[in-house]
């Protein structure tokens, strides 16, 4: 249990600063502060949701397309998240072929660098150390 709510904090935190990420990069891309919270947590059920599916479509019908299904779960979610949340809003094909790619990308750098950060300051704290 502990390691499920784990994850599921390190993948909120992610998408949170995937989405931040494509934010500053977008024009035609709108986080609003005040539903920041909402489009954040929307987007990573959709993507909890939609990824096992895609990934499970990918293997039954055309294993060559089964590495793309993030990239897919990220586009569905990034939808969901538009239509269902006040705090996203895409507009133009570009931005979401664009977003897509740097929410994926971002978040996948997040997943990869946050336990290495968390582990290296638990690591380096000699209360943590004294605790363990």
């Amino acid at each position: 249990m502990v390691r499920f709510l784990l994850t599921a904090i390190a993948q909120l935190i992610a998408n949170a600063v995937a989405l931040l990420v494509a934010n500053y990069f977008l024009d035609d891309m709108t986080l609003d502060a005040s539903g920041f919270l909402t489009a954040v947590v929307v987007f990573t059920i959709a993507e909890v949701l939609f990824l096992p599916f895609f990934r499970q479509m990918a293997l039954t019908r055309a294993r060559a397309l089964a590495g793309s299904t993030a990239l897919v779960a990220a586009l569905a979610a990034l939808i969901v998240t538009d239509v269902l949340s006040d705090g996203l809003d895409i507009d133009g094909l570009s931005t979401w072929v664009v977003a897509t790619l740097i929410v994926w990308a971002a978040s996948l750098i997040t997943t990869l660098l946050l336990p290495l950060l968390v582990f290296k300051s638990l690591r380096d704290d000699p209360q943590a150390q004294a605790q363990g």
